[in-house]
């Protein structure tokens, strides 16, 4: 019997060996998931619980329960692939052979990359809710805030959901306007790219809405260490941003097995043909998800396109052919402005986000580069999807490629 192997029971995993466990005969494929606990999160819902609008239960699920009866999952750490004996080692011992091994251990933050991120005021002004702990941690602290300046940093791009550190600086806003003490926070959001939006149309759409809701920003901010006895952010080229609560977002890395194997580039994200997720050294290995160096965002919806495609290419892979399906990058995102609405971007590798209707050209009900409140009832309404569609590897009612239909294409031409 043929063995596929899966790192990783989050997202891309789940869907993976949900989606292929229905491809493949049970008699001939042998599918395990390798994780180190039950505990299956939803990511995006972390945004939500420093604001109270979910609870720490509503993001949490058993990865058990989330995964086909006929697929076992094997609780433990991975230490190492073995790539030149197609095997892969746990910390204690245990050893899995494969024919086929996918990567879906994703990314973490990693604060203790930071010079004193993680120095005396980690925990007390110093938070992140980019990890279930953090956004628990971080609810509390934006309780018993009551002005003062408030930081909103991005370390190093790429980062896990590319626009949730704007949708934090927007929800905060809302935030602190309910509680009537937005006139006692002054929000500064710090960044290492030249501008809060950086693709063209969508910035000259929304490019002045930080400004608008009285949020400064700091661009090409290039973090150096966190100065704990000052309190304050420190850029190499000394430009100083003093906080009272710091909202960072950490560099995030792939996991240390991908380095300790030595299949890994800097950050350890795994270096793959951005079209077929195949490994650039290894053609039985392919990276899903964001454990993958693809040039397209670390969101959950670019996991469920890309692996529309990767289970076509898969079922050619096995059968000596050619990979001839192509994923495009097709990323789509809500985006909470604050006040009970929310705008919606779609875009690939050779679109930015365009005007339109989302997912019916000239329909919708979803508006494109527009702050709408269906859009963000479609935020909320994402989180059954997650659960009952989307990681039991059910159909999307939308197309894993982006069309263009329905786009303002022609704003890209007059350019």
């Amino acid at each position: 019997m043929k063995k596929l192997l899966i790192l990783g029971g989050g997202t891309a995993g789940s869907m993976a060996a949900n989606k292929l466990r229905r491809k493949l005969a049970t008699n001939e494929w042998e599918i395990t998931v390798v994780d180190a606990d039950d505990n299956h999160r939803y990511q995006p819902g972390y945004l939500f619980i420093p604001f109270g609008t979910y609870k720490p239960t509503q993001v949490t699920k058993s990865r058990r329960k989330a995964l086909n009866k006929d697929v076992p999952l094997v609780y433990g750490e991975i230490d190492q692939v073995l790539p030149e004996e197609n095997a892969v080692l746990l910390t204690d011992g245990r050893r899995f052979d494969y024919d086929v091994l996918i990567i879906a251990s994703g990314v973490s933050p990693r604060p203790d990359q930071t010079d004193g991120m993680m120095g005396e005021e980690w925990g007390k002004s110093v938070f992140e809710f980019y990890t279930y702990d953090g956004s628990v941690a971080l609810s509390k602290a934006l309780e018993k805030f009551d002005g003062g300046k408030l930081v909103i940093n991005i370390v190093e791009m790429p980062i896990k959901c590319p626009v949730a550190p704007l949708e934090f600086a927007f929800l905060a806003d809302s935030y602190f306007k309910d509680r009537g003490i937005r006139d006692k926070v002054e929000m500064t959001y710090v960044t290492p790219l030249p501008g809060a939006f950086t693709k063209p149309i969508a910035a000259e759409a929304f490019g002045n809405t930080l400004e608008e809701k009285g949020i400064a920003v700091e661009p090409d901010y290039m973090l150096m260490e966190v100065d704990n006895e000052k309190k304050a952010l420190v850029s190499y080229d000394e430009r100083e941003v003093p906080f009272d609560l710091l909202v960072t977002i950490p560099l995030n890395m792939g996991a240390e097995f991908v380095a300790r194997s030595g299949l890994g580039n800097e950050i350890n994200l795994v270096p793959v043909d951005k079209f077929t997720q195949q490994s650039k050294a290894y053609d039985n290995i392919f990276a899903l998800g964001d454990a993958n160096d693809i040039p397209a965002s670390k969101a959950g919806s670019v996991a469920h396109f890309e692996i529309d495609i990767f289970v076509e290419n898969f079922m050619q892979y096995i059968a000596g052919k050619p990979l001839s399906h192509r994923f495009d990058g097709h990323a789509n995102c809500f985006i909470e402005t604050g006040e009970g609405k929310a705008m919606l971007i779609d875009f690939n590798y050779d679109y930015e986000p365009l005007p339109g209707k989302y997912p019916v050209a000239g329909v919708g009900p979803m508006s494109l580069l527009k702050q709408t409140r269906i859009n963000h009832m479609g935020k909320l309404a994402f989180r059954w999807m997650y659960w009952n569609v989307l990681v039991p590897g059910r159909p999307m009612p939308v197309p894993a490629l982006m069309s263009t239909s329905g786009k303002r294409t022609d704003l890209i031409e007059s350019k």
